[in-house]
């Protein structure tokens, strides 16, 4: 090619940023997680009045649910479709498209009182009904397996437009909504998770040639522990605190325990970005077992096991896959540095203190520190890894 020629070609390429899905949403969620956290907790300390429709409480649980969560499972889809589809990767025009009703949608909820609740809504119902229209296409055309994770995102978007409907009134089942967006994302880091962290470890012990037997592959006790995952939730969803929710939680957790186990996590112990995969998984089952028991034992906190599955899985697991797919597609080694594992050290601080906080003599108090740590981790991963999403890879690759 000549270099008029390459020089074209480099032209026409999009900006850095709406290269590849991560690049705007793993930056844009996780300076959303930190700024949505200090809203909240000046609200909670009285020190500001949210402008938005939702009260303080529903705001700061979908904003984080819909708005952070949102903004990585785009982020990581659109970067992993490819992968699977074998298809051009969603950037440049239809990214930005994207990332811009994101945007918008965020500032829409934080201002609802004043812009109406509905355009609110119609912005954030709308980015996830594109995202999903965008995956699914991808999906079907290729033919690929990877169907249900087009679903559930679909059912995503149907949850979060049935929280809005509960902020509203519109709806006879409150918090139907938050809890089915709730059960996917836990479903989608089961589901997910399942294929990828055995999938690495397996890798990873192949490269250094562990005689051991290797990380279970999916078999029928994966899938039936994958499909009371399922009903367990589904039966949450619809009866919270009941008896029969909690049983099959229970069950759904020790299930997830016993996928844990099979996957040899204890001999990539010395290779921390793999082994905070293993960890960041172990909330999950913690997590159920915890919001099972609930059912049965007087005075346990729902609200501690909501965050041992939200502070703890979820953006454990979330930041596990940031730091690693960030690495990954810039071109640079595998490896945590220290400020990743600074990242790690710092959430799991915050999230530990954050489930201890209604067992501590000054609640408030414990609340401030948990979001100090949890938010520092977001920071941390901002400076330590924006800088990377804003610059071209590494090794000068396309």
């Amino acid at each position: 090619m000549s270099a008029a020629h390459e020089d074209l070609s480099r032209a026409a390429l999009p900006p850095q940023i709406l290269r590849l899905g991560f690049r705007p949403f793993f930056l844009a969620g996780a300076a959303w997680a930190l700024i949505a956290l200090m809203l909240w907790i000046a609200t909670l300390t009285g020190a500001l009045s949210l402008p938005t429709r939702f009260d303080p409480v529903a705001w700061h649980r979908h904003e984080m649910l819909f708005g952070y969560l949102g903004a990585v499972i785009a982020g990581f889809l659109l970067t992993a479709v490819p992968s699977w589809t074998g298809r051009p990767p969603i950037a440049g025009p239809r990214l930005a498209l994207l990332a811009g009703l994101w945007l918008a949608a965020r500032l829409a909820m934080l201002a609802s009182a004043h812009v109406g609740a509905l355009l609110a809504a119609l912005l954030d119902v709308g980015f996830l009904a594109l995202l999903a229209i965008m995956i699914a296409r991808e999906i079907i055309l290729a033919r690929n397996r990877n169907i249900p994770v087009a679903i559930a995102l679909s059912l995503l978007t149907l949850a979060c437009a049935l929280d809005h409907a509960d902020a509203l009134g519109a709806t006879a089942f409150e918090g139907v909504g938050w809890r089915a967006g709730f059960a996917i994302v836990i479903d989608l880091i089961a589901l997910i998770g399942g294929r990828i962290i055995p999938a690495f470890t397996r890798n990873w012990l192949m490269r250094q040639s562990d005689p051991g037997r290797p990380p279970a592959q999916a078999d029928g006790f994966d899938r039936l522990a994958l499909a009371l995952l399922v009903v367990a939730l589904l039966s949450w969803v619809a009866l919270p605190g009941s008896r029969l929710a909690g049983a099959l939680l229970l069950l759904a957790g020790l299930g997830q325990a016993g996928r844990l186990a099979r996957w040899a996590g204890l001999r990539c112990v010395r290779e921390p970005l793999l082994f905070v995969l293993h960890l960041s998984f172990l909330w999950l089952p913690l997590g159920l077992i915890l919001l099972g028991g609930a059912a049965f034992v007087e005075g346990a906190v729902v609200s501690a096991a909501l965050h041992l599955l939200s502070a703890g899985a979820m953006a454990s697991m979330t930041l596990a896959v940031m730091t690693r797919a960030t690495l990954g597609h810039t071109g640079r080694p595998l490896r945590a540095d220290g400020p990743t594992l600074g990242i790690f050290a710092l959430v799991t601080i915050g999230a530990l203190l954050r489930v201890a906080a209604p067992l501590l003599p000054d609640y408030l108090l414990a609340i401030e520190g948990a979001a100090l740590f949890w938010g520092a981790a977001f920071l941390l991963f901002l400076l330590s890894y924006g800088p990377m999403m804003l610059r071209p890879r590494v090794d000068e690759q396309p």
